[in-house]
């Protein structure tokens, strides 16, 4: 025991008038004891806060304190679920970002009234708009600590390949004074990468300092290394269907592979969009019944299908966080072709793992599906490094004690901004 510790042990004793050291030892170990928080999570969809968060919600519950996870499309089943990890449910109203000031002031009061009625310690809110918003309404509230959380720029900062629309720009405008109003508000703010940190402090957002975390995480237990199938080799798509996600370009890339090696198979998981101008369902059977695709629509487990591909592709030019499509493909050890763009870059060691490409070019990315045919040996070497870059920067037990420690939960005191020290692979 330190002296210090044995000074304030003493001093207990006296005070108390407690007749042995170790019960001093006792009252001075249950003061010091954490305590019980009441933590607001603050998101949007139900499956992304079960899906995604599930695992930073069992930590916090492990920890003693009680979590209200905030969602804006609750059904009996999704809230049962959001019960059985320990948290407690809460409905609320946010649409998409609008120009219209009433129904969106209307989304922070709602908010400012929920933290209120709950009493909130600490709210924790992610994605752009509950960030800004949830923030703002935090800090009316006056719950002490705030902690935003930018998972990727999203849609209205994604530059597509005729640029912005006069419309996205004005909103791009809107949402960067939205950042500098309220993202200073927090105690804390995190992002997934050091772009979406360069852009923030650009926007005027310096104090406090963005911290970067890898990602969110997967649980690699759940995601375990599947040795990769070559025989034929199967190139493989998740996400949704989104022109952003580069969906066009991984068809067009397949149109570009199938007629000089027949065998390849090229396999897309997701559900379609339904944006105007977005690929189609009747797109999408076409291509099946021509041969170029494989099409199982949405599934609710993507294992089954990465255990059996070669390579995952994800040709996206949206402004991602971390893509957890990514993350998940390296945990199950795939070699990687992305984009050299925000997000994606983030899960590639160019030549170790995977292929960075440039954004919009069906015909980088087929060229660096053709080397892989070509080396079909560099797919399991690749996906031995992507499974230990997994381990290394990508495990969820990993990402959310770097999240809890960041934020400093456990102090009794005000939390204040620490350094983040980020886990650095080196390779296989």
């Amino acid at each position: 025991m330190g002296a210090r510790l044995d000074t304030v042990v003493e001093t207990e004793r006296k005070a108390g008038g407690w007749n042995n050291k170790e019960s001093a030892i006792g009252i001075v170990q249950f003061r010091a004891a954490p305590k019980s928080k009441r933590i607001a999570i603050v998101g949007t969809l139900a499956d992304t806060m079960l899906g995604f968060r599930g695992e930073l919600i069992k930590d916090f519950v492990k920890q003693g304190h009680q979590v209200f996870a905030f969602s804006t499309d609750y059904t009996e089943q999704t809230a049962q679920q959001i019960r059985e990890i320990g948290a407690t449910p809460v409905a609320y109203r946010m649409g998409q970002f609008s120009l219209n000031p009433f129904r969106e002031l209307a989304s922070i009061y709602q908010l400012y009234r929920l933290l209120q009625a709950h009493r909130i310690d600490l709210s924790y809110c992610y994605f752009s708009k509950p960030a800004v918003y949830g923030t703002i309404a935090a800090f009316i509230a006056k719950v002490p600590t705030r902690v935003a959380k930018i998972e990727g720029l999203g849609r209205v900062f994604t530059i597509g390949p005729n640029g912005q629309s006069c419309k996205k720009k004005i909103i791009a405008w809107v949402m960067k004074n939205l950042f500098r109003l309220a993202l200073p508000l927090a105690n804390h703010i995190i992002v997934l990468n050091e772009d979406d940190k360069r852009s923030l402090i650009s926007f005027g957002v310096r104090k406090p300092e963005p911290i970067v975390i890898n990602g969110i995480g997967v649980d690699l237990n759940l995601y375990r290394y599947t040795k990769p199938s070559c025989e034929p080799v199967r190139f493989i798509f998740v996400g949704r269907l989104l022109k952003e996600k580069g969906i066009e370009y991984f068809i067009d890339a397949a149109k570009l592979i199938k007629p000089l090696y027949p065998s390849t198979e090229f396999v897309i998981l997701g559900a379609v969009d339904n944006n105007r101008g977005a690929i189609t369902k009747q797109d999408i059977e076409q291509l099946v019944n021509e041969g170029v695709v494989t099409y199982p629509g949405p599934v609710k487990d993507v294992r089954p299908w990465l255990a059996r591909s070669s390579v995952f592709v994800l040709p996206s030019y949206y402004r991602e966080g971390v893509p957890r499509s990514t993350q998940e493909a390296l945990a199950m050890g795939r070699a990687i072709i992305t984009t050299d763009t925000p997000g994606c870059r983030a899960t590639v060691r160019q030549g170790l793992n995977g292929i960075l490409v440039k954004p919009h070019s069906a015909k980088a990315l087929s060229q660096s599906m053709e080397w892989f045919l070509n080396n079909p040996k560099a797919i399991l070497e690749f996906g031995e490094c992507s499974r230990a870059l997994a381990e290394a920067e990508f495990d969820v037990v990993k990402v959310n004690q770097k999240i809890i420690g960041s934020i400093n939960i456990n102090s009794s005191k005000e939390s204040r901004n620490l350094s983040h020290e980020e886990t650095k692979f080196t390779g296989v």
